[in-house]
């Protein structure tokens, strides 16, 4: 009982903020993202008989207090499943940088889900294990299904699930990763969104936000898209930064690529910046474009990876099993 699986991380389109199941993580409103590739989580699960009890490792590293209890949580839903006690090693390494704002937590609790229902042989589609995976991380279960997702808030799994998008311009999305380190706690940030004077206003606006999110994704409109990611990048960080532990995200860097994102724009680049809960910050463009984004971007004395949109969760062969 062993497989493998890889997962994209997640880039937020229009964010989800808060959460009003801790249990199963369902969100107060629906979400938007779009994976990026080749950046990925690849993950091994085995359920062992002899094992006395569990063991998680992520990039070498064993994991444990809240981070095991997340993983544990994924686990112990998917053992009960499946009808079985036995305990897992699991073995998990990101080929990109993690607790920058890259959504590494999605891409690994994505591949975990993957592989253990791989694993238990039970048979289910993307939207359905995107319902595991999102106990572990509510932006996991987008990256389950891939590509362009929507995930619906609601009670259950049978509401609270993720559903892929068919996207006109999908193969011509460049996104260039400005990375700027800068540790942050996304979990305690989503604890205590409620708390912030912003949030009711966040709740007010967002659901006309997703609604034109999805009208110019199903009408192809690159420029409207992603106009919309960046004002929601706006709107998120209003409400982390007046919570009452006053997360700021922003490094001096991330400032200044907004800058020179608007100041190519104005000058004809289609480009556009979007970030999460992390300095780091995403630059969403063409494939005609990207490699002056990416040289301007570097020119700022800032590291840059470059995507693509990566498609949704997939079981990999048994060689290349990380144990």
């Amino acid at each position: 009982m062993k497989a493998t699986a890889t997962a994209h991380p997640i880039q937020g389109l229009v964010k989800y903020h808060g959460i009003r199941d801790p249990d199963l993580r369902t969100p107060y409103h629906d979400s938007i993202s779009l994976c990026t590739a080749p950046s990925n989580s690849t993950t091994t699960v085995a359920f062992e008989p002899d094992r006395n009890e569990d063991t998680y490792v992520i990039d070498g590293d064993r994991v444990d207090g809240r981070g095991a209890e997340r993983i544990r949580t994924v686990v112990d839903h998917v053992r009960e499943r499946a009808g079985i006690d036995h305990a897992v090693r699991m073995e998990s390494e990101n080929n990109f940088p993690t607790n920058v704002g890259f959504g590494s937590s999605a891409s690994g609790f994505a591949a975990l889900a993957t592989a253990l229902v791989e694993a238990t042989d039970l048979e289910l589609t993307h939207p359905e294990i995107s319902t595991i995976a999102r106990r572990g991380s509510t932006s996991a279960a987008r990256a389950v299904t891939g590509g362009f997702s929507d995930l619906r808030a609601g009670s259950n799994d049978a509401d609270c699930r993720s559903e892929r998008l068919d996207v006109d311009f999908e193969d011509d999305v460049r996104i260039v990763g400005a990375v700027i380190p800068a540790y942050k706690e996304t979990e305690a940030a989503h604890a205590e969104a409620e708390d912030s004077h912003m949030f009711q206003g966040r709740l007010a606006h967002v659901h006309e936000q997703l609604a034109d999110m999805r009208d110019a994704l199903g009408r192809g409109d690159f420029e409207r898209t992603f106009e919309i990611a960046e004002h929601d990048t706006l709107s998120l960080a209003a409400t982390t930064m007046t919570g009452p532990s006053g997360w700021v995200y922003w490094q001096p860097e991330s400032l200044a690529v907004f800058e020179t994102v608007r100041n190519l724009r104005s000058d004809g680049v289609p480009v556009y910046f979007s970030g999460d809960t992390g300095a780091s910050i995403y630059i969403n463009t063409t494939a005609e474009h990207v490699d002056q984004v990416e040289s301007t971007i570097s020119d700022l004395g800032i590291e840059t990876r470059v995507w693509r949109v990566g498609g949704p969760a997939r079981v990999r062969n048994a060689d290349a099993a990380l144990f």
